[in-house]
Order: C-alpha cells, then sequence, then structure tokens
C-alpha cells in the first residue's frame, strides 16, 4: 500500500502511466524496461508472459488473443487503480493480440517503485488485475483436436 515519505523521490511522479497498449505487433522486454525507467525508483519489477506449448496436461498447437474495443480502457482503470494503491514512479503494460507461436510474449508489464517490495507488490498486482479484468480472450487449439477460449 501507499505510505507517506520525507524525501520527494519517494513519493509518486506526476504522470508515471508511461506506456499501455494492446498491439498486434510483437512485444520487446526492452521496451517496457525502458519506459519505466526513473532515477528516483530503487527496484523495478517486470513480468513476462510467454506462449507455452502446453495447458491443463494438453499440447497447445496454436493460440490466439482477441480483445473487447474496450480493452484499453479497461487496462488504463487497470493501471490507474495500481498507480492509486502502490507509491509508483512509473508503470508500463502491453498485451498482444493475434495469433502467436510457442515462445512468443503476450504480455510484458513493469511497475518501479522507491522500494522493491512496492514495486513486487504493486507488479503483481498489475499482472493479476490485467488477466482478471481487462477483456482480453485467449484462443486455444490443442493438438487432440479439441479448442477453448479462456479470458477476463
Amino acid at each position: 500500500m501507499a505510505s507517506t515519505h520525507s524525501h520527494p523521490g519517494e513519493q509518486a511522479a506526476q504522470d508515471p502511466i508511461r506506456l499501455l497498449a494492446i498491439r498486434d505487433t510483437p512485444l520487446t522486454v526492452d521496451e517496457v524496461f525502458r519506459a519505466v525507467g526513473d532515477d528516483a525508483a530503487g527496484g523495478t519489477a517486470l513480468f513476462v508472459g510467454t506462449v507455452r506449448d502446453h495447458d491443463g496436461g494438453a499440447d497447445v498447437d496454436t493460440l490466439g488473443y482477441h480483445s473487447h474495443p474496450t480493452a484499453e480502457a479497461e487496462l488504463r482503470r487497470v493501471a490507474e487503480k495500481v498507480v492509486a494503491d502502490y507509491p509508483v514512479r512509473a508503470l508500463a503494460a502491453v498485451h498482444r493480440v493475434g495469433d502467436l507461436e510457442v515462445g512468443d510474449l503476450a504480455v510484458v508489464v513493469a511497475v518501479s517503485c522507491p522500494h522493491r517490495g512496492e514495486a513486487f507488490e504493486a507488479c503483481r498486482k498489475l499482472i493479476d488485475d490485467l488477466k482478471h479484468e481487462v477483456p482480453i480472450w485467449k484462443h486455444q487449439r490443442f493438438s487432440d483436436g479439441t479448442e477453448e477460449w479462456v479470458g477476463a
């Protein structure tokens, strides 16, 4: 949770939400990491979600992400809540849509805060809330011919 600090560098930056996007192009860790750079941050936590070759004991052949037109607005709402609840210096989140292959980056989020514990907590809250609240759905096709939709 956000706390009161006497050093100006430990107070939230003016505009801590630096990058939010839902894209149909490949994601990069470097872009997200650079977006959350802040001289007053003592801790940066980054999460990278990748497409794996299995789910629930079944082999995944193909996977696609689809989003609702309101997804970016919901992503902003989630980010604003994290910024309100933690002493975030900078925050970034990007999610991929379209057809992806095993090993592709599906989502990259990062948060920088004055201290590492806050950064870890804020980053976990950001990815958990993104996955539960932003209307992005995963369509998986399995090697046995079955398929399923998963998502917010």
